[in-house]
């Protein structure tokens, strides 16, 4: 079931990852090719403070799928709801301090980002200080549109996602040509328009949140430090990830502005159309590692170890073979991409080489971004936070500045490949050293403990796909107790307990026309307490909350699972990812 998950989650995760980034590409092309050269560095230089944002409510984003995928992973409910609060609370004072931070200081910021100061005669300082401040209106919904993702993505509300981006992407499209052709704003109208289609995105959004069946409720009673700082924590990794890209950018600036022989502004445009089209190219990584992240978090808390080592093969294999498909799709267009963003031909062609040497980097970087975030999921956060300082700021700085020395511009493009490179080599020396031995299979790089979890002995683990697997997996299940010394009578109710579960959701849940239906049965001895865990992505059903309802109706109906949710000592149901989880303990 995981790999089906993974690939259903996968395209919208990627759109979703999209969503910062398509109105910044827009933007980056519409200002290149009708606003001109300088105008195309001073969104350059104004892409760290845009990525400070994108840092902000990328934290925000990932504390969610951490803190949100334990508390589901558990049937938390009030601390899902807590969680919900607290990301509405943080994202509401995160927009508010960065909407007065940059109104009120525009021009320092402008300086201390390289665009110089404020005279007669600069105009980049002019065009840089434009498109902040156009930009900076949108931040509120900016910052929320990435909240909201990883909610609608557990709440199994895919199809809005997907809406929300393609209705951003077309109003940005219309808004740009609009400033462009007939309000003529220059760079202020570019990040005006961003900021409106974000607040389109918002909207359609939002919705979700007010529906009647929505799971997730903001209850002022529920604000608390502790819930916050929780989230916070959660998220800190991918903040410094982040950061660690702002830094990145920044220094990555200052050395191509520094080089000789080239013309900086020129090659600080480049990069910028580099940057611009290679965040869209890492969104199909930052998709395969938020699928991973969301995973990760829930599987760990719910302690299976099989499908995190199924996680971990599914998400590299999708790395490897997405990201080569992108990678050469990159380097045969690279000369017709550029050319969207660019019309002059001395930046274009510095564009297309970088370009072309940029994208050698793209499955590297999908392979460790993968695995950093799942080593996030699994609470590995120290492991988690080095590899995005080594691949997102240290090794590729340090390499695109060497290599720099030796061959000029080429060298800052190479930096991204030596540095994703270099990454990885430093997380297999550590698996390996973990491991005492070098090993590149899925098991090694889990980097599971060997005490996590019940042991592979005390755990039955069935997939049933057929109304005819049914029987076989009661009978299972009953021999697998007995094996295990629980006694003839709890054997016996155990199995029969699996019959009827599964049986009813076969018979009410499946879809027989589609057959992609599946049911998969998790079995184990934790501390000599039988634990049944049946999961499966069939139609909705919370058979806990449904004997609550019916507990005056006729008796005879439903039966089985009346008789089942009698003698199990504690029964708990979630519903998350679009699969209904239920866990009966014995």
């Amino acid at each position: 079931m995981i790999r089906k998950l993974f690939r259903q989650m996968l395209l919208t995760q990627i759109l979703s990852s999209m969503t910062v980034m398509l109105c910044m590409l827009i933007d980056s092309i519409m200002i290149g090719r009708f606003l001109g050269v300088d105008s195309m560095t001073a969104y350059g230089l104004a892409t760290p403070v845009l990525l400070v944002f994108a840092a902000m409510g990328s934290m925000i984003s990932a504390g969610v799928q951490v803190m949100c995928g334990k508390t589901m992973g558990i049937g938390d409910k009030k601390g899902t709801n807590a969680c919900f609060t607290a990301s509405v609370v943080i994202a509401s004072s995160v927009s508010v301090i960065g909407l007065i931070i940059v109104l009120g200081f525009t021009e320092p910021i402008c300086t201390l980002l390289g665009a110089g100061t404020n005279t007669p005669d600069n105009e980049v300082f002019r065009l840089t200080r434009d498109y902040l401040r156009g930009f900076i209106i949108g931040a509120p919904a900016f910052i929320f549109a990435q909240m909201m993702v990883p909610y609608m993505q557990i709440s199994g509300s895919r199809t809005r996602l997907v809406v929300a981006v393609a209705v951003m992407t077309i109003a940005d499209v219309v808004f740009d040509i609009i400033n462009v052709m007939v309000v003529k704003g220059g760079t202020f109208g570019m990040g005006l328009a961003s900021s409106f289609s974000y607040y389109i995105a918002f909207v359609i959004g939002i919705a979700y949140f007010f529906k009647k069946d929505c799971i997730f409720r903001f209850k002022t009673k529920l604000i608390s430090l502790k819930s916050a700082v929780t989230l916070i924590i959660d998220g800190v990794p991918t903040l410094i990830n982040q950061v660690s890209l702002v830094f990145l950018t920044f220094v990555l600036n200052n050395i191509l502005l520094g080089l000789e022989g080239i013309d900086g502004n020129l090659a600080v445009a480049a990069y910028s159309v580099i940057s611009t089209a290679g965040n869209i190219c890492y969104s199909f990584s930052s998709g395969i590692a938020s699928v991973a992240l969301m995973l990760s978090s829930i599987l760990y808390t719910d302690e299976d170890k099989t499908s995190l080592k199924a996680l971990v093969k599914t998400m590299v294999f999708y790395a490897l073979i997405i990201c080569s498909a992108v990678t050469v799709l990159v380097l045969i267009f690279a000369s017709p991409l550029v050319r969207l963003f660019l019309d002059d031909p001395a930046a274009e062609h510095i564009a297309i080489k970088g370009m072309r040497i940029f994208v050698l980097s793209l499955v590297p970087c999908a392979l460790n971004t993968s695995l950093k975030n799942y080593y996030q999921g699994i609470d590995r956060v120290g492991l988690t936070q080095t590899i995005s300082v080594c691949q997102n700021f240290a090794l590729t700085a340090l390499s695109a500045y060497v290599l720099s020395r030796f061959i000029n511009i080429t060298g800052v493009w190479l930096g991204f490949l030596f540095g994703e490179v270099l990454t990885l080599t430093l997380i297999t020396a550590y698996v390996s050293l973990r491991n005492k031995k070098l090993s590149l299979n899925a098991e090694a790089f889990s980097l599971l403990p060997r005490d996590y979890g019940v042991r592979d002995e005390d755990c039955l683990e069935l997939s049933i796909t057929k109304e005819d697997e049914v029987e076989d997996a009661s009978l299972r299940a009953s021999e697998f107790c007995l094996e295990r010394g629980q006694g003839t009578k709890l054997s016996s109710l155990i199995g029969l307990s699996v019959e009827e579960m599964v049986q009813n959701i076969v018979t009410y849940g499946f879809n027989k026309e589609r057959r992609e239906n599946t049911i998969d049965i998790r079995l184990m001895i934790k501390n000599k307490v039988p634990v049944l865990r049946i999961r499966d992505n069939c139609r909705h059903f919370d058979p806990v909350k449904y004997v609550e309802l019916h507990r005056d109706d006729d008796p005879t109906a439903h039966i089985g699972i009346r008789m089942v949710m009698k003698f199990v000592k504690d029964a708990n149901y979630t519903s998350s990812l679009g699969l209904n989880n239920l866990t009966l303990t014995f």
